[in-house]
């Protein structure tokens, strides 16, 4: 995918959802991923021509796994002219040594968003911007009608009280698969996940499932993508149908 189509998919998320607002200073989780880095790549480019200005800032969460190379994301941060910043902690320790959690999605990703929250207020970011993409955004229903009954999926904009932080997720009209081609187009240094548990998750199950129904009906994750735009979630914000103040 060119870069030019990623920007397309970006913006259009950006301004159809009013993710950013003049002054917004950004922080973009960075995993070492294709996604992240991808959001990474398409901020860095949309913050040089878009009307509404604002700051970005990269940040990693270390959660203490040993051979987790950073050094090729710091470069492309200074590539980028965005400062980068790395968080150490002892996540990894707390739960494979202390806690020897069988399942630990779920605490770690607790523990993970509260370092960063709390470290992107200190650095005075106000917004924190995910990389889930489409096929992300398609999985997290399905996860949600087969494990709790119900059809829902995580909004594009999310006000976080507590934490005084608003998420933004701009690669939500981004098919997985234009990720990774614009990853190995634009050689991207892809970190690999160092988790024990990456690839054997639920979501990783219904990733599966979901590649095995869409080979079997083609167009079923863009229909069920547009069933999730549909879906009239109470916390959802309106979709802006004009356009806003960072806009074209």
């Amino acid at each position: 995918m060119e870069l030019q189509r990623l920007l397309s998919f970006t913006r259009k998320a950006i301004d159809n959802y009013n993710m950013i607002l003049p002054g917004d200073n950004i922080a973009v989780g960075i995993s070492g991923g294709k996604d992240s880095l991808s959001l990474l790549y398409a901020l860095s480019s949309i913050r040089k021509f878009y009307p509404a200005r604002f700051e970005l800032t990269a940040v990693t969460i270390d959660l203490g796994f040993h051979n987790f190379d950073l050094m090729p994301v710091k470069k492309l941060c200074a590539d980028l002219d965005v400062i980068y910043h790395v968080l150490s902690t002892d996540i990894a320790k707390i739960l494979f040594e202390e806690r020897k959690e069988k399942n630990p999605c779920s605490l770690c990703a607790k523990l993970r968003k509260g370092a960063f929250y709390r470290y992107i207020r200190e650095l005075g970011c106000n917004k924190a911007a995910y990389a889930h993409h489409m096929d992300d955004m398609v999985e997290t229903a399905l996860l949600s009608l087969f494990f709790e009954g119900r059809f829902y999926c995580f909004p594009p904009v999310t006000y976080l009280e507590q934490s005084e932080i608003t998420v933004i997720r701009p690669l939500m009209y981004t098919p997985e698969a234009n990720l990774k081609g614009f990853a190995n187009k634009y050689r991207l240094p892809v970190i690999s996940n160092p988790c024990p548990v990456d690839g054997f998750t639920k979501r990783e199950y219904v990733k599966h499932v979901l590649r095995q129904l869409n080979n079997d009906f083609p167009g079923v994750k863009k229909r069920i993508f547009n069933a999730v735009l549909e879906g009239n979630f109470p916390d959802w914000p309106p979709l802006h149908t004009e356009t806003n103040n960072g806009g074209m």
